[in-house]
């Protein structure tokens, strides 16, 4: 799903215009951003909780050059499913075995 089509959704159920349900979902985005930025964690209950994290500086290797490069620290944003979330997927959808690959399928 895009941001079109979820804006679609916000306005058909919760009775708004597309207009309002657009600027709805812009406000969302953007509080929980500046929350981010300014390290606040954002926890809605049930659904998750969006945070930031640490990462540590790592050696990786330049697949072209093949030579060993350093990935600095850095700070990322991180999503971090609720109870309900993660209880409604299994419900919803399997994890299946195909060719070799885990694929993703309904339940």
């Amino acid at each position: 799903m895009n941001k079109a089509e979820l804006v679609d959704r916000i306005a058909q159920r919760a009775g708004l215009t597309k207009k309002d349900a657009r600027k709805a979902l812009d406000a969302t985005v953007d509080i929980i951003t500046e929350a981010l930025a300014n390290n606040e964690p954002v926890l809605l209950t049930g659904f998750g909780k969006f945070e930031v994290r640490a990462r540590k500086r790592s050696q990786r290797i330049n697949p072209q050059t093949q030579k060993r490069i350093t990935v600095p620290e850095k700070v990322v944003p991180a999503f971090k499913p609720g109870k309900n979330l993660k209880t409604l997927v299994g419900k919803k959808l399997k994890a299946v075995e195909e060719k070799g690959e885990l694929k993703v399928r309904k339940a």
